[in-house]
């Protein structure tokens, strides 16, 4: 397989502008596909401004910058991600939205062409399903924020083949990440174990009848996490952690999985995390 030098990023949110720039600052061209072109400009203005800080904190010259953002193209129609040797999705977390994503996306690039989905908890196997060339799908996890943390979880389906995933694992490790092996299962590696260990921590709020900063500061002081579980959940998103639990749930049937009570009334009072300005703690929005 030739090597990888032009990637589709399919979905341009948090995650989506997060890979892109991830890809960008590693020498590739990006492809970054929106469906409307106002929430692509938003994707280009919020990765110009992690460069910016990057250079400001001397990371990167501003040469560097400059060079990386010459080397990202906005779409609206997916039919311009046809020369991309890997197209990485980072859609709503829906599958039938992702199956007819990956259906269409197997229509538009090249037979040899790599299909990854950045999918934290839905099925690699039913999203490859919809294609008629499973064994191009790999599942290809980035945690949030993909600049800051190394880790991807590169997962293989049963019909994944040798050649996809190797390339699949090599690439992961040439943009400088941390790539893990490991099978279609669902949660994958850390979301199995830290998705019931976080709703684990919620309960404790209130069974224990504790705050959210003496919790946090329990885990930090005395399991030496780098971050309490509560100030994690806010990073993640309440929204984002409730989803993956659901779908843990459903697919497991752990009550562990379920998510507690705390934390639907939050998302249904909107209280989502940092990105809302209010979860469990209160946060500065820009």
């Amino acid at each position: 397989m030739a090597e990888i030098s032009r990637v589709g990023v399919v979905g341009l949110g948090t995650m989506g502008s997060g890979i892109a720039q991830v890809c960008l600052q590693a020498g590739l061209e990006v492809v970054g596909r929106e469906v409307e072109q106002e929430l692509g400009d938003r994707a280009r203005a919020r990765i110009d401004h992690y460069l910016t800080r990057g250079v400001e904190k001397e990371r990167l010259t501003q040469d560097d910058k400059d060079a990386a953002l010459a080397r990202l193209s906005l779409v609206t129609d997916l039919a311009e991600l046809a020369t991309c040797e890997l197209v990485i999705e980072a859609a709503f977390e829906d599958l039938d939205f992702k199956r007819g994503l990956f259906a269409e996306l197997d229509g538009v690039v090249a037979p040899g062409a790599i299909l990854a989905t950045n999918t934290s908890a839905l099925s690699v196997t039913q999203i490859a399903e919809a294609t008629p060339r499973p064994e191009r799908v790999v599942g290809m996890h980035f945690f949030n924020p993909a600049p800051v943390l190394p880790l991807v979880e590169v997962s293989r389906t049963s019909h994944t083949s040798d050649e996809t995933f190797d390339a699949a694992y090599a690439f992961v490790q040439r943009i400088g990440k941390e790539p893990v092996a490991c099978n279609d299962t669902p949660g994958f590696i850390v979301n199995r174990i830290l998705i019931p260990l976080l709703n684990d921590c919620v309960r404790v709020l209130d069974e224990a009848r504790v705050t959210p900063d003496d919790i946090d500061r329990a885990m930090r002081f005395g399991a030496n996490w780098p971050i309490g579980p509560c100030a994690l959940i806010d990073l993640i998103g309440i929204d984002v952690h409730v989803h993956a639990s659901e779908a843990l749930h459903q697919a497991l049937g752990e009550e562990r999985m379920a998510p507690p009570q705390r934390l639907l009334e939050m998302q249904e009072a909107g209280q989502l995390g940092r990105k809302t300005g209010r979860g469990f703690y209160e946060y500065e929005t820009s």
